[in-house]
């Protein structure tokens, strides 16, 4: 569901003795780490700013790097497992049409008509375009290939896919 804050990676461990970490990262381009100054941690119910630096993506596609001014290997561990967030104003400008999978999930699934149809679960990327796996009312899995003649309308503020039903036979796979 929407949020002013989008997920950006979470820390595996610490690496070596001087307080750095291996992230894992949650977008396509780990090199926008090293443009950060700032990400954020869920603590308490609240965002909490925190200090990135020393930054740098290696070959294995991880981000290294020093999380709130870490210098020891003791300090490191102890943000093993926490995920990592950037505000809206420092996301990555998305073209029309596309969105961040964190949005889409949990969004319902309506018709036309209104009938809601589900809740997307998640975003599958298997190539030519993205399949949603929608969680069905009746409790089946289906799956909707995202294709602009199917996919209508998506509110990602309202939580909401609008999706023509009549195209379902021709594209939905459904599984119990």
């Amino acid at each position: 569901m929407y949020s002013e804050y989008l997920s950006i990676g979470e820390v595996l461990k610490p690496q070596g003795i001087h307080g750095e970490v291996k992230v894992r990262p949650d977008t396509d381009d780990p090199a926008r780490f090293a443009l950060l100054e700032t990400v954020f941690i869920l603590k308490n119910d609240q965002y909490t700013p925190i200090k990135i630096e020393h930054v740098s993506v290696r070959a294995d596609g991880f981000v290294y790097c020093i999380l709130n001014g870490a210098t020891t290997r003791e300090e490191a561990e102890s943000q093993r497992g926490i995920e990592l967030f950037v505000d809206r104003e420092h996301a990555v400008s998305l073209p029309d049409g596309a969105y961040f999978i964190s949005d889409l999930l949990g969004c319902s699934v309506c018709t036309q008509s209104g009938e809601t149809v589900g809740t997307i679960k998640d975003v599958l990327q298997p190539g030519a375009n993205d399949v949603y796996e929608i969680k069905c009312t009746d409790g089946k899995l289906m799956y909707l290939p995202v294709l602009p003649f199917v996919i209508l309308s998506v509110d990602v503020r309202q939580g909401t896919v609008i999706i023509d039903e009549t195209k379902l036979s021709e594209v939905a796979v459904y599984e119990d």
